[in-house]
């Protein structure tokens, strides 16, 4: 076994926090250090984490108070922004301020490490766009984020005007976020609110979940029409929290129609030829950061989310 102890990494000591005794040492290591599971079970393989100065397994229970000695990887190189023509982005609106575009399944919302595929930020850039340059390099003007699979209004800080007054809006939730989303079943109410603290998922590092301890996410819901097999749901969100809609309707046992990462039925989203979950940001409200005034953008429902719909409508 090779351990990075010797070799002057990134070292780090310190007790094992109350809140995690008992926890499995890859888990405590990856809270701890905001690293994935699968990248914290690594660092241990390796005797890159000691307790009490011992080498120990993954399956390791840590007690409160033990020592705990780190050695964290080295960080990825940042990733950068390609500026690549996007097929079907399209801008809704521009100004010195900001941009707001309608983006299709299959971008990124900015570059990141392991992601090829395409992004709003380097689509941007190829038109000509010149980006806020707050915040992380491949992230610059970024104030809100789509998943790949997720369609519709997305907005981009081009000021750093824009980008103070966007981030700290966002932040105290001054934004109406509505999207529109098909989900299995019919939710009982029809109308109603989930409080559910969400974050990563204990054993999937692709998945998140709702956890005890997780960031608080709330998310309101009210139902615009049913079907036989779905249910179509305006859905506004009171929190921003990753994949927050997948997975709090997932655990209602209502997934999102087609999302079959977090549970939903193959044979339904065959039959409604959906690669992907039906989730759409349909509207974006927000004070303007500049002249104060009130903008709202709508997105239509792209051919396959349509297409969908019609088939749950015959």
């Amino acid at each position: 076994m090779t351990s990075a102890f010797a070799a002057g990494g990134d070292h780090r000591s310190l007790p094992v926090p109350d809140g995690l005794d008992g926890m499995r040492l890859d888990q405590a290591v990856s809270r701890l250090f905001g690293l994935s599971r699968t990248a914290a079970a690594a660092l241990v393989d390796a005797g890159d984490a000691l307790v009490d100065g011992a080498v120990r397994a993954n399956s390791h229970k840590v007690k409160a108070g033990s020592w705990l000695e780190v050695t964290l990887p080295a960080p990825a190189a940042p990733a950068t922004v390609v500026p690549q023509a996007v097929p079907g982005l399209t801008v809704v609106y521009a100004d010195d301020d900001i941009v707001v575009v309608d983006k299709p399944v299959g971008v990124a919302a900015h570059p990141s490490p392991g992601w090829t595929g395409p992004t709003v930020i380097g689509a941007l850039a190829a038109i000509g766009h010149r980006i806020s340059t707050s915040g992380a390099a491949e992230r610059q003007g970024v104030v809100h984020r789509l998943d790949v699979g997720t369609t519709g209004i997305m907005a981009v800080a081009k000021s750093e005007q824009a980008y103070t007054a966007l981030k700290r809006a966002f932040k105290y939730r001054e934004v109406e976020k509505r999207y529109h989303a098909v989900v299995q079943g019919h939710p009982d109410p029809l109308r109603g609110t989930i409080d559910a603290p969400i974050d990563r998922h204990p054993h999937h590092d692709y998945r998140w979940a709702v956890v005890t301890g997780g960031k608080p996410s709330i998310t309101h819901y009210d139902t615009l029409e049913a079907f036989p097999a779905a249910s179509l749901l305006d859905v506004r969100l009171e929190t921003g929290r990753t994949h927050q809609i997948r997975v709090h309707f997932s655990t209602l046992r209502h997934p999102c129609v087609g999302d079959i990462t977090y549970g939903a039925d193959p044979t339904l989203s065959a039959r409604l030829g959906l690669s992907r979950q039906w989730l759409h940001a349909r509207s974006l409200s927000f004070q303007h950061p500049r002249t104060g005034d009130e903008v709202t953008f709508v997105s239509d429902y792209p051919d396959d989310l349509a297409h969908a719909l019609e088939i749950l409508r015959d």
